[in-house]
């Protein structure tokens, strides 16, 4: 079996500015991700334009599900930002596409401390080579759903609807 990852960016792969104390994007964290992970499946990697997902907007969810519908592989694990995670779910669930589509994050970036960057990414890594196809979010151990998940921003957390 092999595993797509698709990176989008998101708090998962922002990189930390000292100079002005600011997040953004540089090159992503993934390849490094996986070398600490360290996967025993193959894993082909695909990067999309990294963004903080409130930037998202429709063309970006359509090149994520143009990517899906390419990918030769059965399990996708989708690399996303936390704040709009469920509205790319939603595009992504009713196009049935046959496969096992696990969208994950991180509410600290990898390289801050106490980051769950790489335990959310093997989570789904792992979880995304069981479920039945669908799409699903997966996070801070849990999965949920496509169509029944949303974020609790005051808790931190993400929960059913």
């Amino acid at each position: 079996m092999t595993l797509r990852i698709l990176a989008t960016g998101g708090t998962f792969d922002k990189h930390y500015n000292e100079l002005n104390g600011t997040l953004g994007f540089a090159d992503s964290h993934v390849p490094a991700l996986l070398a600490r992970c360290r996967l025993t499946v193959d894993v082909a990697l695909e990067t999309l334009p990294l963004m903080d997902s409130l930037d998202m907007v429709d063309a970006d969810r359509e090149r994520i599900l143009a990517s899906c519908r390419a990918a030769p592989e059965k399990a996708i694990v989708i690399i996303h930002g936390t704040d709009t995670m469920p509205q790319t779910a939603m595009v992504l669930g009713p196009a049935e596409l046959g496969r096992t589509i696990v969208l994950t994050g991180a509410m600290i970036p990898y390289e801050i401390a106490d980051s769950d960057a790489l335990f959310n990414l093997g989570f789904a890594c792992g979880v995304a080579q069981t479920l039945p196809p669908g799409v699903y979010v997966a996070m801070n151990g849990k999965i949920f759903a496509w169509d029944n998940v949303q974020k609790n921003k005051a808790a931190g957390v993400f929960q059913p609807l």
